[in-house]
């Protein structure tokens, strides 16, 4: 499937929430900041790529409030905003560095007068242009700025005002030094003003043609994907999802397998990582302030928050079950140092993991936290709630709704979901009741709300072809039990094959499929880009679409820890694929190329991945 580097992933959708880079030098120039790579990006995934809309908004608060050596950052609370400035002093005081930091609101109201289109509110935090990078890491990790669909429609009640000079562009932070991510470039001018779309009229289409509830409607549509994600809705599909979110709808016991749960425990983020951020926030204020314990490799974001806020954690990054072992030595330890204390905060862990696809022992680690009284915190993203049931064995889930709950890729939202039969559900629930603040902007739940009315039926077809495709490339896998004798791939990792007994405890049925998402390894590093470089679908970052999506995993995530990671089992030559809903032939007869491709370099190659 042909697209350009840089272009929007999926394309021309002027929120989409991944990039083109369509070939392996591609992400390694990508993560080295070439120009021909950076230069060609118009999109890129909201935590990392500042959207160009944002981008325009930022210049123009900047130029309104902003002094001489100043940027900012826009967030949509004042809460959010000064744990930014916290954050930022913290960190640079760590260093030896005093930096000061103002924080400013912007009201901003239409022009119209219009109630559809009520005011806006923008928390500005501004700070000395060379600290760009540390407020970024607070942007990334935390997933709490403002959306795309925000920023446009703030630029939309301020059409009137002059275009700024495209001098007023936000300033690169220079050298190659640090996670790139951290980093940005400014855009050409063009590239934002064409970026900027009317967003008027493409809110009369969605409403006009019945695809999105009205503008005045978001308290329905997060209603709706709250009983949904509770999962206590009787009576809920594509063909009557009108009535998802009124107030009389039909609800029942959760299906959950906890059925208390209702839509009061569901609470929605503006991003997956904003509720793990959340989460954790809401851990540290409830019970004792100790250390937690990431288990199992994890997205890495999650592990940067449990690392730079609160006491850190304890990192067992292979999450199998010689991990609960040590674990349990941790434990022991800890108790017996501070008698009658937890000897951890929370547990935080993914089912499956990402990129490996491991599952822990849920069963065995909630017994764990029983003995010893601490917090265990799931990430379901990648199992989701139609395969998978972890909230009997969790105080806390947590999930990115940006991925296959939506799955057009065109819109971010998470959630966090408590459990009621929680030993400390009461205090949770009364931390988060008082101090809970909905910063999810109306017209992304809407969009939201559209994507996910048949979240169900696209998972279960997508499940059906991820299977498909990972048995025949696990037959040509050297994890076959008959390899073919030129075989290039080392492993697949999936939760079919991967600690499936694990997964297996949690399945909703015995029916129930093991998501969309696997991974490859190779025997050489020829192998891995030739297989990259063939594979004929979109490639960027991201998970969860409604199309197949690929990306070197390590070179995308971990280019400056590589080594770090390979001591964990992420090899260098990755490649992590989140598989859609093509034609099911069609995926197996472009996997086929693929492997084909691979297959070719195994007579002239003897450099092996690390």
């Amino acid at each position: 499937m042909a697209c350009s580097l840089g272009a929007a992933v999926p394309p021309f959708a002027p929120h989409a929430i991944s990039v083109s880079l369509p070939t392996w030098q591609d992400n390694v120039d990508y993560e080295e900041g070439e120009k021909r790579v950076v230069d060609a990006m118009v999109s890129g995934y909201p935590r990392f790529f500042i959207h160009l809309g944002i981008q325009k908004l930022a210049r123009q608060c900047r130029q309104k409030f902003g002094s001489s050596g100043e940027d900012c950052m826009l967030f949509p609370s004042r809460k959010i905003a000064e744990n930014c400035r916290s954050f930022m002093i913290d960190r640079a005081h760590a260093q030896g560095i005093d930096i000061p930091i103002r924080l400013v609101q912007h009201v901003i109201h239409p022009n119209n007068g219009s109630s559809n289109s009520p005011s806006i509110e923008l928390h500005i935090v501004l700070f000395p242009e060379n600290q760009f990078s540390l407020a970024k890491q607070f942007w990334q990790h935390t997933g709490l700025g403002v959306s795309s669909r925000l920023a446009e429609r703030c630029l939309i009640m301020l059409q009137d005002q002059e275009q700024l000079p495209t001098s007023m562009a936000s300033p690169r932070i220079p050298g190659k030094s640090g996670n790139k991510h951290y980093s940005a470039k400014p855009p050409r001018e063009s590239q934002v003003e064409n970026a900027v779309d009317d967003l008027e009229d493409a809110t009369y289409l969605e409403e006009r043609y019945g695809r999105n509830l009205p503008q005045d409607a978001a308290a329905s549509a997060k209603r709706a994907m709250k009983r949904r994600i509770a999962g206590v809705l009787v009576r809920d599909s594509p063909s009557d999802w009108s009535q998802a979110g009124k107030q009389d709808a039909e609800v029942g016991p959760s299906t959950r397998g906890v059925h208390e749960v209702s839509e009061d425990d569901v609470y929605l983020y503006p991003t997956g990582m904003a509720a793990i951020w959340n989460a954790h926030q809401l851990a540290l204020h409830v019970r004792p302030p100790t250390k937690s314990i990431c288990f199992g490799f994890p997205y890495t974001d999650t592990l940067k928050i449990l690392e730079k806020w609160g006491p850190g954690c304890d990192f067992l990054g292979n999450g199998l079950d010689k991990d609960i072992d040590e674990l349990e030595q941790i434990l022991e330890r800890e108790s017996a140092q501070r008698p009658g204390q937890p000897p951890i905060l929370a547990l935080f862990t993914e089912f499956p993991s990402n990129p490996l696809l491991r599952c822990a022992n849920l069963p065995r680690l909630r017994a764990l936290a029983d003995k010893y009284d601490f917090l265990i915190v799931v990430d379901d993203t990648i199992g989701n709630l139609v395969n998978v049931e972890v909230l009997p064995y969790s105080d806390i889930v947590v999930s990115s709704l940006s991925k296959i709950f939506s799955g057009d890729a065109n819109v971010m939202g998470g959630s966090l979901v408590l459990n009621p039969r929680g030993k400390h559900y009461a205090s949770l629930k009364q931390h988060i009741t008082n101090n809970f603040e909905d910063t999810y902007f109306n017209e992304d739940a809407i969009y939201m709300e559209r994507n996910s009315r048949d979240f169900a039926r696209r998972i279960r077809a997508i499940d059906e072809n991820t299977e498909v495709v990972c048995d025949f490339l696990r037959s040509h896998s050297l994890a076959s039990s008959s390899p073919p004798e030129n075989t290039v791939i080392k492993e697949v990792f999936y939760p079919k094959y991967t600690t499936t007994e694990h997964y297996n405890k949690c399945k909703v049925s015995e029916d129930a499929g093991f998501g969309g998402l696997f991974s490859l390894t190779f025997v050489t590093a020829e192998a891995a880009r030739a297989f990259f470089d063939a594979l004929p679908c979109y490639k960027g970052p991201s998970l969860g679409s409604n199309f197949t999506l690929a990306c070197p995993y390590t070179i995308l995530a971990h280019y400056m820890e590589r080594d770090w990671a390979a001591k964990y089992g992420i090899e260098e030559g990755l490649v992590r694929v989140s598989v859609g809903m093509e034609d099911r032939q069609t995926l197996l007869e472009d996997f086929g190329k693929a492997l084909a491709a691979a297959q070719a370099t195994s007579t002239s190659s003897t450099s092996y991945v690390v």
